[in-house]
């Protein structure tokens, strides 16, 4: 079915329909423009979302990426953003294979269009002309003809008035012949221009307006045809992201799959557990024996040690797994170098932790010196390649280095020692651990081994640990019952390595490089007693502190 054939005469209609198809089209590449903004800003709203939830460096979530639920969801973060990847990859498909090319062939559309209209028009103007002309031809012959018969009858009347003279009849004779010479010529003129006009017609109607018109439908049917590819297109591109995007979903899916509970659990052992043992049974204290209740203060007994332990209203048992920690003392991951605040187990770890952190910069530092003495070796072989003198100065500063990280490994692994050499053993279920105060002096009250809570509110691993945090009983307790008690005799000295406030109730400030005297040496809590003057005296830990005890006293020797 043709155009030319079936719709000669509806030029101005297809004008508006070939336009209207021009005006789909742009309307689609709109369309395609404004889904591939979408694409674009939801992939960038996933990329920010994906990175919203990013783990933060040097953040506790770091250390929550051990747990396998932490690790899924952290690869769920990375498909959704590979996921968000593929929605840019659309876009700049539609982008590329829609949206330019059809804007480019819209261009070329209206062009094309345009000629043939302009083809169409010029045929239609010819038409028209050829049809003028023979009406221009019409209109003479008729007028030749009407002028004919005006002559005609001009001379039959002079012709029968006999008062007319011969020459004037003659003279209307030859006009008369005149006209009907023109009359003829008119219509043969007449009748070859609608000779010609017939046959222009039949050219217009049958040869130029089909083949006209066959080209403009030609052109809207490729138009519809091209449409149609792009919609086609628009489906496959987004079909040819379905499988990397099933790829994400499935990568989604198999990290779900990896969570492990038990690991997970096992995870929460080995970061919470303290190492300390449970509290056994709480032995019964007869208060009717009022002789014993001088031997101590302390409530609970030490396992291993003979002897009931005594305590008065004042002085109360501590389970130490309920105690509140001084929240002060814990803000901001505040703590003492060697995390003497942490239980014994999460000691070990952080400890352990700082050791292989030391050890991998110390290896470092040894490759870049090795890396610098080579290179020092080769400028003295060839001097043309460089000054020796010049890696002196940065030998010099990686020696320094090294010895540094040397001391602190070697000052770490010493702590490290100590408290793999102090972590608890099992003992008796049945009995509750308790510590039985040693004293020279029975009317001297020492601080519990038991009692868990430290001066900044943090626990102790055990009692025998010398840089764990303990808190003394407050002097104020035991007033009452000892208000005539001498003071301690002083037993030597101590000079302060570091500068420890004293903030809770028993302890006393010292600052770095003051001279003290010991009054109580450590007992194995990790304290020593000492005094500043006759109304200042108090515990600090023994790491801070470096005793020095007399010769004759009991158990001399020097603590650092």
């Amino acid at each position: 079915m043709s155009w030319g054939t079936e719709l000669w005469d509806q030029f101005d209609n297809l004008e508006k329909h070939t336009q209207w198809g021009i005006d789909v089209l742009e309307k689609y590449i709109k369309f395609v423009k404004e889904r591939t903004e979408i694409e674009i800003n939801y992939a960038k709203q996933l990329r920010n979302l994906s990175k919203k939830y990013q783990p933060k460096k040097n953040s506790k979530e770091e250390d929550e990426n051990k747990f396998s639920s932490c690790r899924a969801f952290l690869s769920t973060l990375s498909e959704m953003n590979d996921y968000a990847g593929q929605h840019e990859v659309v876009s700049e498909n539609m982008t590329s294979q829609i949206t330019a090319e059809l804007a480019r062939y819209v261009q070329e559309l209206k062009q094309e269009r345009k000629a043939h209209f302009h083809d169409g028009r010029k045929a239609q103007q010819h038409i028209e002309t050829c049809w003028k002309q023979l009406e221009a031809s019409k209109r003479r012959f008729e007028r030749d003809c009407k002028e004919a018969d005006r002559a005609q009858q001009y001379f039959e009347k002079m012709d029968a008035d006999l008062n007319v003279t011969k020459a004037d009849v003659e003279k209307a004779r030859q006009h008369s012949q005149l006209r009907h010479q023109m009359a003829e010529e008119s219509k043969a003129e007449y009748s070859a221009a609608l000779q010609r006009f017939n046959q222009e017609q039949r050219d217009h109607y049958h040869t130029h307006i089909p083949n006209i018109f066959q080209k403009i439908q030609d052109m809207e049917e490729r138009r519809i045809v091209r449409l149609g590819e792009s919609m086609k297109t628009f489906a496959e591109v987004d079909r040819q992201v379905i499988p990397i995007i099933g790829k994400c979903l499935d990568g989604i899916t198999k990290a779900a799959e990896a969570i492990d509970q038990e690991k997970d659990s096992q995870c929460a052992v080995e970061a919470f557990k303290s190492g300390f043992e449970p509290p056994g049974d709480v032995e019964f204290e007869d208060f009717a024996q009022p002789l014993k209740r001088a031997s101590s203060e302390c409530s609970l007994a030490a396992p291993g040690k003979e002897g009931k332990a005594a305590t008065t209203g004042k002085a109360k048992g501590k389970l130490w797994p309920f105690i509140k920690k001084n929240k002060l003392s814990l803000k901001l991951g505040g703590g003492p170098e060697d995390f003497s605040h942490l239980p014994p187990e999460q000691r070990r770890k952080k400890l352990q932790q700082k050791v292989d952190e030391l050890n991998k910069e110390i290896q470092k530092e040894v490759d870049q010196r090795e890396a610098l003495t080579k290179m020092k070796d080769v400028y003295i072989k060839n001097p043309q390649m460089g000054d020796a003198g010049s890696v002196e100065h940065k030998l010099a500063e990686l020696g320094q280095n090294l010895e540094r990280l040397r001391q602190e490994a070697q000052k770490f692994e010493g702590w490290l020692a100590e408290v793999e050499g102090r972590l608890p053993v099992k003992t008796e279920p049945g009995r509750r651990q308790s510590g039985v105060c040693e004293t020279p002096n029975t009317l001297t009250v020492n601080h519990c081994a038991q009692d868990r809570e430290s001066p900044d509110g943090s626990y102790t691993e055990e009692p025998s640990q010398e840089s764990e945090a303990k808190v003394p009983p407050p002097a104020h307790e035991f007033d009452d019952e000892f208000d005539d008690e001498e003071p301690l005799p002083t037993i030597g000295t101590c000079k302060a390595l570091y500068t420890f406030e004293g903030q809770n109730e028993g302890t006393i400030s010292v600052t770095e490089g003051e001279t003290l005297f010991v009054i109580e040496e450590d007992k194995g809590d990790g304290w020593t007693r000492i005094r500043r003057s006759e109304d200042e005296e108090g515990y600090v830990p023994t790491s801070y502190v470096e005793v020095f005890l007399e010769k004759n006293a009991k158990g001399a020797m020097t603590y650092i």
